[in-house]
């Protein structure tokens, strides 16, 4: 088997090459990585995008010419099977709801732990959303702000009043605990409403759930 073929194709974007030349050092120390592009601007980065149709895009916020936010949408307009992970500097409740509502499936601080980089890369590979704990408090802040659990989305519409108080909660960011408590039920019951809820609205974790509670994109 070509082990070139499980390989994960990664393009990177950042206008800074000291920090693109520091990447590309961390994606080439993982095997399963294989780094095929990089831009330095958002111009850049789409016609890579188009051109290489990688598996992933790191892609910085910040760029000349197109910025990341323009650049993002359309190349999910564009190749919406590629996986954009947003680097940040720093953590920006505005941008980073409008990345993920865009269609941005994770979001990485640039100081973040080399691991915690190479996980978020394998799980938006998977389908899943990667919200790194740094922003995990700003996203939910950010959520409430935009919307409580929404009669527009098809998939809560059909959960059950008891199913919506839950999503509500998990929406400010309360644990199961926290739940029971504020529901009146015990914490597996809280675990398995939770599951039921992911099943039906066809989504993998609370950031997803709570996205979706949002408006935001949750297509995989």
């Amino acid at each position: 088997m070509d082990d070139n073929a499980n390989r994960i194709k990664i393009v990177i974007a950042d206008d800074h090459a000291i920090f693109r030349d520091g990447l590309r050092r961390l994606l080439e120390a993982e095997e399963r990585f294989e780094l095929i592009g990089e831009a330095s601007d958002g111009s850049e980065a789409i016609e890579l995008v188009n051109r290489l149709q990688p598996d992933v895009l790191l892609l910085d916020l910040a760029m000349p010419k197109l910025s990341g936010l323009e650049a993002l949408a359309e190349v999910i307009q564009a190749r919406p099977a590629v996986r954009v992970i947003i680097l940040s500097a720093a953590v920006d409740r505005a941008d980073i709801i409008k990345a993920l509502q865009l269609g941005a499936r994770g979001i990485v601080l640039k100081t973040a732990a080399t691991q915690l980089l190479y996980k978020c890369i394998y799980a938006v590979v998977a389908g899943e959303m990667w919200v790194g704990r740094e922003s995990v408090p700003d996203l939910i802040q950010a959520l409430q702000e935009l919307n409580s659990v929404s009669d527009s989305v098809p998939a809560l519409s059909n959960l059950t009043h008891r199913e919506r108080d839950v999503v509500d909660a998990v929406i400010r960011g309360a644990s199961n605990k926290a739940i029971a408590q504020m529901l009146s039920m015990s914490e597996q019951t809280v675990k398995n409403h939770v599951s039921r809820i992911l099943e039906k609205c066809g989504v993998t974790n609370r950031v997803e759930l709570a996205m979706l509670a949002a408006g935001g994109r949750t297509a995989k």
